[in-house]
């Protein structure tokens, strides 16, 4: 059921754009709605306030042995909640995003659902040794 509607999104995304159908269109609006996301979370900190960021060097543990701990011992240095407005706007912004990777992948044929499962197996077959 989940890769139906994978593929009715991959297949919306592709009858709606139009405008930007070469793939350097894509490639740079992809580009620009990642800014755009990172704009949306900037402005909750400085216009809104809702967030706050207090960043500080990650700690880790001493043993490489004790990766148990390493998540508890990693922040992700956002302090608050979003307020409504700043989540409905990073959403949206997030959505644009979903929607210029969906078309990248139209583009180069490739399917979305698949590309997930596949990000999706090698997480759970490696689990926490799946650094990034």
């Amino acid at each position: 059921m989940k890769d139906i509607i994978f593929d009715n999104f991959q297949n919306c995304v592709d009858e709606s754009l139009l405008r930007h159908k070469s793939i350097l269109d894509v490639l740079t609006k992809l580009q620009e709605s990642q800014a755009r996301i990172n704009r949306a979370v900037a402005k909750s900190v400085t216009n809104c306030g809702c967030i706050k960021i207090n960043a500080d060097k990650q700690c880790f543990p001493d043993s490489e042995d004790d990766i148990e701990t390493l998540n508890d011992c990693l922040k992700t240095h956002v302090q608050g909640e979003l307020c409504n407005s700043c989540r409905d706007v990073i959403e949206q912004e997030i959505g644009n995003h979903l929607f210029y990777i969906t078309s990248l992948c139209n583009d180069l044929d490739l399917n979305l659902y698949d590309i997930y499962i596949k990000e999706y197996d090698k997480m759970n077959t490696l689990g926490k040794y799946t650094f990034r």
